[in-house]
């Protein structure tokens, strides 16, 4: 039976309490307490922060490489874009968010790794009402970066059609907390044993991974980006799209199954893995079955784009 103590007792035993994942984080800062700390084990959330018990709350996670931050107006404007499709104001100016993010990979001493920034509806209470929380809440953390294999990219990967449908459009093009529809697709990909899901919208057309965009190279040599309606716009496609749109041929349209396998490539595209050729979907073959120029081109401008741009930590 639990025990009834006091705040010392609990302290000690929250303290020394088993926490999964602590040695891969580097530094946090919570706005509440207005300080950086290095100690994980004080990375704690409040219950009744309605970020935790409503998904009411935005994110965004970057990358910084060789002490590189990449992409970080584009996160920060797609946090602007998602703070008001949700009726939300950060507890601070944006600016200061900006300072923060740089500030906690900084302090985190690390060369390599991820920074992530969490704004919710912020404490108050358990109920689904915003008004019961009277300022929104801020976590910024850094954390270990685990980048794929090479193999990954010289073999290539697997893929499939998810049976979670893609979200709503209203939903999708909001980077949320709630990803439970993502879990969910990469809990299939690990009972079905494939490496990376795909989810489809009520057209049968394709929408995005869990966590990437995905993209394909026609038989025309286009490189074919499915349109935004049920996927969220990843600002590494994006960025990738600038970077190539000089080289090859760009389109925005519909992407059927059907023109998947016809594809020359397949290609998955986000944060953590820049550029992944996918060789085979649903079992059947992606052209040769081999990584294809146009995927490996992208990882190529992607990385180069990180080592002269990213922000110097």
């Amino acid at each position: 039976m639990a025990r009834v103590v006091d705040r010392a007792a609990y302290l000690e035993a929250m303290l020394a309490a088993p926490r999964p994942g602590m040695d891969e984080v580097h530094a946090f800062y919570e706005h509440r307490v207005g300080h950086i700390c290095t100690d994980p084990s004080l990375m704690l959330m409040p219950w009744d922060d309605h970020l935790v018990h409503r998904g009411d709350g935005i994110f965004e996670t970057m990358k910084f490489v060789d002490r590189r931050l990449y992409q970080l107006e584009p996160h920060m404007e797609r946090m602007q874009r998602s703070c008001e499709a949700i009726y939300m104001t950060p507890p601070c100016p944006w600016d200061e968010i900006r300072s923060l993010v740089l500030d906690v990979a900084r302090a985190g001493g690390r060369d390599t790794g991820m920074v992530r920034v969490l704004i919710g509806r912020g404490p108050g209470g358990f109920g689904i009402y915003p008004s019961e929380c009277p300022e929104a809440s801020l976590y910024v953390v850094s954390y270990d970066l685990h980048p794929k294999p090479e193999s990954v990219y010289e073999k290539g990967v697997t893929a499939f059609r998810s049976s979670i449908p893609a979200k709503q459009s209203y939903l999708a093009t909001i980077k949320s907390i709630d990803y439970l529809p993502n879990v969910l697709m990469k809990h299939e990909a690990e009972e079905k044993g494939y490496d990376f899901p795909f989810c489809f919208d009520g057209n049968g057309l394709l929408a995005e991974g869990a966590t990437e965009n995905v993209c394909t190279v026609s038989q025309e040599g286009k490189l074919v980006i499915p349109e935004f309606t049920n996927a969220l716009a990843g600002t590494t496609l994006m960025r990738a799209v600038d970077l190539i749109k000089g080289e090859i041929p760009i389109v925005f349209k519909g992407v059927s199954e059907d023109e998947l396998l016809e594809a020359r490539e397949v290609i998955i595209v986000g944060t953590t893995g820049d550029a992944i050729p996918v060789v085979r979907f649903n079992g059947k073959p992606i052209h040769d079955v081999k990584p294809g120029p146009v995927a490996r081109r992208i990882r190529e401008l992607l990385r180069k784009d990180l080592q002269e741009n990213g922000i110097l930590l």
